[in-house]
Parts: C-alpha cells; structure tokens; sequence
C-alpha cells in the first residue's frame, strides 16, 4: 500500500508559500536576520538581535528610561531631595514644630503649616509676594531673584566653560574681582559720555578677567602647572591687591576712612529696568546675551568644537591637529573675561562702588552653579536663577520664621553632595539604569535564541 501524501498548498500564484515560524515570520526572513546579526556566520550573535535593531525594539520605553534617568533628571531630583532633607532639619530644630506636635492628633493641619511656614517664606521672599500691599512690592521678590542671580549666572558661565575643556576653574573669585577692579576704575576715574562711559567699563571689566584668567592658562600651557594651585593662589593674590588699593588716594573714597571707592558716575551704570523702586537692572539682559554666546561658541563655532575636544582626550585632539596649548590660554581667558563681566554687574548695577566684599562669595557658589548645570550654558543659567532665589528668599525666610539663613548653604551644599553622586539619587528613586539595561538584555537574548531557534529549524 502506497503512502498516501498530502499535496502542498498553493499560494494563489500557483507558487507554494514559504513556511513561517509560530510567529508568523518566514524561515527565510528569519535566516536572513541571523545572518545580518552575525555578518553571514563572522561574529557571534549580539545582544539584541539585528530584526529588533532594525525595527526599534521597544522604543517608547527606552526613550521614557532615558528622559527619567539622565543627568537633567537626576539634576531636577538632586534639588527636590536637598530642599527635603533641608525641611526635615528645619522642622527638627524649629521649637514651633515641636510644640504643635505635641497636639497633633487634636489640630494634625498645625504642624503642617509650622513645617512648610519657612519655605512658604523662601517662596514669598524669591518668586512672588502675595501679602504685598500693591503690584510693586508683590512683584519685588522675583526682580530681587534676577538681580541677584546676574553675577551668579556670569560666573557660572565662566566656570561651566572651562569645565567643558577639562579644566576646573577655581578662580572666579579673584576674576570676579579684576573685573570689578578694572571696571570700577573706569566707571570712577574716567568721565566719558552717556552710552560710551558703559561701554568702556563692560570692556575694562572684561580684560579684566580675561587677564586673570589668561595667566592660569598660560601657566596651565606652558608649564604644566595644576590650573587649581594656581587659581587658588591667584584668588589670595587678587583679595588682598584689592584690599590694598582700597587704602591708597586712587581708590579710596575722598573724606572717607573706610576702604570704598568713589561712586561710578552715572553715565557708567547699567540702565534699571522696572525704575527706582527695583533693584533690577540691564546686567541681567547682558548675563542672557552671555548664555547664548557660551551656547553658540560650544555648539557653533570651530573654537567651541576645540574647547570639547580638548575636554574630552587632550591627546587625541592633539593628534588631530588642534593646538591644545593655545586653546588652554584662550578658553581660561574667556571663563576669566566672564566671571569678570560678574564683577561689572556688581560694580555698575547692584554696588554701584567697589569695596572688599565685592565678590563676596559669588566665585565659590558659581562652581555649584555650573554643577548644578552640567556645565552646559542653559542649565547654568536655570541654576543661577534656582540660587538667586535661595539667596533672595533666605533672607525673607530669615526675618519671618526665624529661621537661619545658613539653612540656605546647608540645601545648597547637600544639592552638590547628590549632584556629585548620581548613583545615590537613582538609587532613592529607583532609577537605577541597569535593571532596565539587564532586562532588556535577558529579552533580546530570549527572543535571539527563539531566532537561532527558528533558523535551524
């Protein structure tokens, strides 16, 4: 008895279909996929195979990974946890909230209120007023917010530039005050026409800086020296020459023994904005326009492409053709030129003189400002606003809960401690990178042995 077969079935063609694997995808798809994955047999199978590379796998949700946890994410919760943690302290240490604990199961919304009450303050004293008596003072937090966040935005600029060519700039400070050093001079000494005399202070204030700056990039260039040794012992160098020259008749304001300078003439001031009654003044639309230079040098320019290679392999860019020497010397004098545009907003807007606490601690607090911004010009600028408003809110928080303003240092210093460990703060929020990168490897090598699968068969 003959075996009896059962005749293939025929595609409408009259040609026979190709088999298809469980899934519904022919052998030959299949084989052709291993043999993209695997170069026709030349390398081992990937990770994730060639059909899920060429098709996006699962896209969506490796783009939503990504969005939460890279580094401007971490950034946003690095801030939101510090400012917990600051709350914590505040309500441990304030007697108001223990005294309203102890009646907590009686009135619960009073020790609620004492717990929030000194950042309902920093809010009140940073963004916007709401018990003001009129639209002036309801508005006058956010004007002292941006007046305050100029110097910080300029500085940062200049420590963030550096940060992205691999140097870590120290020196703001003693920058900040050539700036204001020469600046000043010019705005007091010199009696030039409305509209000039500004212009050549912004310029004097600039070389300035550019030449405190440019010395650490010389020394960096030609001698090997650390540019942080040297920015610290120049910030020493420019506290004290300032001091000095404060005491001396070409400084030193006339019939006064305290060591201030002369006023900077009117026509040396930067324009106010909003009128008398704010604080505000036009160095904040120059720390803007310096943003968007710091942007398009980095991202637009052959220099900025310089400066980032540098940063990235010094060697490699050398070997590439770029003098890293000179674009040591320059990117310093630059970072110098804008941390002394910082001191000119202090000297001909927010001062208008020079005095030995001119620079105060801005130079510091913009190396957390660049920080915070990932040393890129935009979010450098947000986090200069985001410490203007802590340094303009501190003070109202100070005067209405009592509280210590050096609660304030205390939030800014735990925002550096997270932003310093970004594995700390994924791991609080369960972003941890890897469980994603483990899962959808164990996924791929599941659906890579399905294919292998496939193929032999």
């Amino acid at each position: 008895m003959s075996e009896k077969t059962t005749p293939e079935p025929q595609a409408p063609g009259g040609t026979t279909p190709e088999p298809q694997t469980p899934g519904g995808t022919t052998k030959e798809a299949v084989a052709s996929d291993v043999a993209l994955d695997t170069a026709g047999g030349q390398m081992p199978p990937s990770a994730v195979p060639a059909a899920t590379q060429l098709h996006g796998g699962d896209r969506e949700g490796s783009v939503m990974h990504k969005i939460f946890t890279g580094n401007a994410m971490v950034s946003v919760l690095s801030v939101l946890l510090a400012i917990v943690l600051g709350g914590i302290l505040m309500a441990v240490t304030n007697p108001k909230v223990a005294a309203a604990a102890g009646y907590f199961f009686a009135q619960p919304g009073d020790l609620l209120t004492e717990v929030i009450r000194p950042y309902t303050a920093l809010v009140q004293g940073s963004i916007f007023n709401w018990a003001g008596a009129d639209l002036s003072a309801q508005l006058y937090p956010i004007t002292e917010t941006f007046t305050v966040a100029t110097p910080l935005i300029c500085a940062g600029l200049g420590v963030a530039l550096a940060f992205r060519a691999g140097l870590f700039n120290i020196g703001a400070q003693g920058q900040i005050i050539f700036g204001a050093l020469f600046g000043a001079y010019a705005g007091f000494a010199w009696h030039l026409p409305i509209g000039l005399h500004l212009l050549v202070v912004i310029v004097a204030g600039l070389v300035g800086g550019a030449v405190w700056g440019g010395v650490v990039g010389l020394l960096k260039a030609r001698t090997g020296a650390h540019e942080v040794i040297v920015t610290i012992m120049l910030n020493y160098i420019a506290n004290f020459l300032l001091l000095f020259l404060l005491t001396t008749p070409a400084f030193q304001r006339k019939g006064s023994t305290n060591p201030i300078s002369p006023f900077l003439d009117p026509s040396a001031l930067f324009p106010e904005l909003l009128g008398p009654q704010f604080r505000l003044h036009a160095g904040f639309l120059a720390a803007i326009l310096a943003t968007v230079f710091v942007w398009w040098l980095l991202n637009r320019s052959t220099i900025g492409f310089e400066f980032r290679a540098v940063g990235a392999n010094p060697s490699a860019a050398r070997t590439a053709g770029i003098n890293v020497a000179r674009s040591t010397i320059l990117v310093m004098a630059i970072a110098g030129a804008l941390a002394g545009l910082a001191g000119i907003a202090q000297v001909s807007g927010t001062e208008k003189y020079l005095s030995g606490g001119v620079a105060a601690s801005i130079g510091f607090d913009a190396i957390t400002v660049a920080l915070l911004g990932r040393s890129t010009p935009w979010g450098t600028f947000f986090a200069g606003l985001l410490f203007g408003a802590f340094r303009a809110g501190g003070v109202a928080m100070q005067a209405q809960t009592q509280t210590p303003i050096d609660i304030v240092l205390v939030i800014q210093s735990l925002i550096v401690l997270f932003i310093a460990a970004p594995p700390l703060v994924r791991a609080i929020f369960g972003l941890n990178p890897r469980k994603k990168k483990t899962t959808t490897s164990g996924t791929a090598g599941t659906h890579a042995g399905g294919v292998k699968s496939g193929a032999a068969a």
